[in-house]
């Protein structure tokens, strides 16, 4: 069966549920899971087709669609994150899904907040962490415990997990876990899907309107821009993207700088003037009432003369 044709995907709410039916699917030779929080887009469906290529026609693609409210600060749009998961399961179907996960709070937290987390340490208090407290932690959390979750009930099947490098902090930070604490799932990153004027795909992105728009496109346009300047050092990099940035913030709406940072993709440590190699440039702005992240890899060869 081709990656894009649509199957007969189940959805299953609660954790029993969900257990009785996986017991069907979960012995297939690989099993595919790709985390989601829902208001699925094409970003979400290319993650799906990517893990419907990777596993066959005889393997299990598994989507989880859950608001976890661990990734939410006191200020943050909880209540106003989008549920739309009857459009999600149509996505799901015709991207290739085997079985969706959808549960509540309940379900995912029986005992109320858990009183045992996981740290993101120190990579987790920089960038996206040191903007949203606590938000890593809470990340980690969820996707530990639905690791655990959609694990293969025999030994010999595969277990992978598929995320989106447009969260490249959050990517990061589920590779050393995962490499950290043992669990047997090898993570796959799919490259950043973009809308054809560049923006990067994101459930956030309906929030914009079309003056919005038109200021958060310097975010990709900055990112090219550093992009372009990598074989010229990581000052060039840094300086062509904050020109970007800065005559956006005179736009009309204004973009609001959060930060622009060039790091480490292991640490998310901001790297030195002299760095050679690979490096990811990363941005997150306000439009509006609207935060957008965006960031690109990239490999540094040397500084301009």
């Amino acid at each position: 069966m081709a990656a894009t044709d649509a199957r007969n995907t189940l959805l299953t709410r609660g954790r029993e549920e969900f257990a009785e039916v996986y017991a069907a699917y979960a012995s297939a030779p690989e099993i595919g899971v790709v985390m989601t929080m829902g208001a699925l887009h094409e970003g979400h469906a290319t993650l799906i087709r990517t893990a419907r290529d990777r596993v066959g026609p005889d393997g299990t693609v598994l989507v989880t669609v859950f608001v976890n409210p661990l990734q939410f600060g006191a200020n943050e749009d909880l209540d106003r994150y989008p549920r739309t998961l009857d459009a999600d399961l149509i996505l799901c179907q015709e991207a290739g899904a085997d079985l969706v996960f959808a549960p509540s709070v309940e379900d995912v937290y029986p005992h109320g907040e858990p009183l045992v987390r996981i740290s993101a340490g120190p990579v987790g208090a920089v960038l996206e962490g040191a903007s949203r407290p606590g938000h890593f932690d809470g990340m980690l959390t969820v996707v530990a415990k639905l690791l655990h979750l959609t694990e293969p009930f025999e030994a010999g099947t595969g277990h992978i997990a598929f995320y989106g490098q447009k969260d490249a902090q959050q990517l990061a930070l589920i590779r050393r876990m995962v490499a950290d604490l043992n669990f047997r799932t090898e993570i796959v990153a799919v490259p950043t899907v973009r809308e054809p004027d560049g923006l990067a795909l994101s459930s956030r992105n309906r929030y914009l309107g079309p003056d919005d728009r038109g200021t958060a496109l310097a975010l990709a346009r900055a990112l090219h821009a550093g992009e372009a300047e990598a074989a010229h050092g990581a000052q060039a990099v840094r300086d062509a993207a904050a020109a970007v940035l800065a005559r956006a913030a005179h736009a009309t709406p204004p973009l609001a700088l959060d930060y622009l940072a060039l790091v480490d993709p292991t640490t998310f440590a901001e790297v030195p003037a002299h760095h050679f190699g690979p490096a990811v440039l990363a941005v997150a702005a306000r439009v509006g009432t609207t935060r957008l992240i965006d960031n690109v890899p990239l490999v540094i060869a040397g500084a301009r003369s």
